[in-house]
């Protein structure tokens, strides 16, 4: 297929499939819309999910290796962080419960 001002290049196309696939898992969406209010540390995560810490951590690394969020250690703990504002501006409009604007790191 030849890119054109209306049709995606090959590669545009893959990237838009693996952000799909990261994304088609209701555990990676839900840390998608917690992620929402800011970054959160992973035991803030497994608490509001009240989900397993290696089950949110297996999640945290798919979502990290297909560009959704990024992580910052801080001393022991790793923050994670949403990268891209435009999906997440996508996830407030489609659910009831993201709504507010993204901000700094929340207390740990």
């Amino acid at each position: 297929m030849v890119p054109t001002p209306d049709r995606p290049s090959a590669t545009d196309l893959d990237a838009a499939v693996e952000l799909l696939r990261a994304l088609a898992s209701g555990v990676r969406m839900s840390i998608v819309i917690e992620l929402l209010d800011g970054p959160l540390f992973v035991n803030e995560l497994v608490s509001r999910l009240d989900a397993p810490q290696p089950l949110v951590s297996q999640h945290l690394r798919i979502l990290r290796a297909s560009g959704v969020v990024k992580s910052q250690r801080q001393e022991r703990s790793v923050a994670y962080a949403l990268i891209d504002e435009h999906l997440a501006h996508r996830a407030r409009r489609r659910h009831p419960r993201a709504r507010a604007p993204l901000t700094g790191p929340s207390a740990a």
